[in-house]
């Protein structure tokens, strides 16, 4: 069995040279390598290709090479958690490529693989396409994306052996697994070191075949960023409750249910045990638990999506991003329930950017909208300003064509049936004439005798 060198920071941030392409695991702040980060921060090592989910927070990991001009190009996909980043992508001073979640994971396990590429629908008729070779295989749009590779890749890892096999501590495999296949060189941080046969073999999640070096790096709180505790809380007004019940609605045992930021948020507060409803995050976890209620965070416990921290149900499991996304675009997830923009008559979906605000990050909304099996939207009726985001046609960057089953607002619910936009319920206290007069897209009326909405 060969032993994998142990090094210090300083000697492994060395390896790193001018113009390198450097992959960095994590989701957030969780499992990443960010002792490796901040050595190489440290150094004069410049003109680096960053690829990563995201680039850190502000200053800390990634962020902190970004601040001191050390990334010519990022590619990613989802910099609006920095915004420094989405600054230097906007202004020029940095480039940057922005690739779908799910394809970002896909594309690096590729490139590890040896497969120089794959067409996912992900994407297909959106700007993320546009000059990209796209087919139709198996009656639907796909688009080519090509298999990732780096120079030197950074993952963060909770144990190794001496013979440099890994494992990963909950929700910290995320791209780590991944990256750790896809470099020419791969440094693990690791928080402990134990001899050779003191992993047992089914618990490696990475075979010490893909590492080349290890670094012993203890975490420590300061070191998660604002990703290291539980928020005081989520305060929701009637309004958004209402829309997050509906969608409760139609949840039912055994669905397996990505909820994604915002509204959708809500109505995991109001599941229960008792309705056997499966959570599915895209950052590794089916099976997710309400918030702790211990005081602890993302040291004791799994993060979600939303890079809170949570609990796991009896039954949880833990994956890696590549699995999870392959469990999304596979049509393993039954239902998702997401934000919107804009939706339109043709169940076209706008939900993931605004020109000329500081946005640059689709996340998973391509890969959830396009691969769910039934894909639920929960918006308000109108923006600030009064004006529809129920459209004839969306006027914002598209997510997805053609994805929407369910649009729940704060005046109505509408289902696409056989194509075309249909209003089947008002919410409680709405009015038809209000919803004609807010709703610019054409849709028909099958109302209910009675509106339904809050229980």
């Amino acid at each position: 069995m060969k032993t994998v060198p142990q090094i210090s920071l300083q000697e492994a941030v060395a390896l790193v040279k001018d113009g390198d392409t450097l992959l960095q695991g994590g989701f957030g702040m969780t499992g990443n390598p960010v002792h490796l980060m901040h050595a190489l921060a440290e150094t004069k090592t410049k003109d680096l290709t960053f690829i990563g989910n995201n680039v850190g927070e502000v200053g800390i990991g990634g962020g902190r090479l970004l601040r001191n001009g050390q990334i010519k190009k990022m590619i990613g996909s989802f910099f609006t958690s920095n915004p420094e980043a989405v600054k230097a992508a906007q202004s020029g001073q940095v480039e940057y490529e922005l690739l779908p979640q799910g394809t970002l994971a896909e594309a690096i396990r590729a490139g590890g693989a040896g497969i120089g590429g794959f067409f996912t629908p992900t994407s297909a008729g959106t700007e993320l396409a546009k000059g990209r070779e796209t087919k139709v295989i198996n009656c639907k749009e796909q688009v080519y994306i090509e298999g990732i590779r780096g120079n030197v890749a950074f993952v963060r890892a909770w144990k190794a052996d001496t013979a440099g096999n890994l494992t990963y501590r909950m929700t910290e495999q995320n791209f780590n697994r991944a990256m750790a296949t896809a470099a020419d060189l791969v440094i693990a941080e690791v928080e402990e070191i134990v001899p050779v046969g003191q992993i047992a073999p089914e618990h490696v999640h990475t075979p010490g075949s893909y590492v080349n070096y290890l670094v012993q790096a203890t975490l420590t709180l300061e070191d998660l960023g604002s990703s290291a505790s539980v928020s005081s809380g989520r305060k929701a007004d009637e309004t958004r409750l209402n829309m997050a019940r509906r969608a409760l609605q139609e949840l039912k045992k055994g669905d397996v249910v990505n909820l994604g930021i915002g509204i959708p948020t809500l109505v995991a507060d109001l599941i229960s045990p008792e309705d056997g409803i499966v959570l599915h995050t895209e950052n590794g976890m089916l099976g997710v638990g309400p918030a702790p209620t211990d005081g602890g965070g993302a040291m004791d416990y799994p993060v979600n999506a939303g890079k809170i921290p949570v609990t796991a149900l009896p039954g949880s499991s833990y994956f890696d991003s590549a699995d999870s996304f392959a469990m999304i675009r596979g049509k393993h997830v039954d239902i998702a329930v997401m934000g919107g923009l804009e939706v339109d008559e043709k169940a076209n979906l706008a939900n993931w950017a605004v020109p000329g605000q500081p946005l640059l990050g689709v996340g998973g909304a391509m890969d959830l909208a396009s691969g769910a099996k039934t894909l639920i939207i929960t918006m308000t009726h109108t923006n600030k300003d009064g004006s529809a985001k129920m459209v004839p046609a969306c006027n914002l960057p598209l997510t997805a064509l053609q994805a929407v089953d369910m649009v729940i607002t704060d005046l109505a619910v509408f289902k696409f049936i056989d194509g075309k936009l249909t209003l089947i319920e008002l919410m409680p206290g709405a009015t038809l004439e209000e919803v004609r007069a807010k709703t610019t897209a054409a849709f028909e009326e099958k109302l209910a005798q009675e509106p339904q909405g809050a229980n």
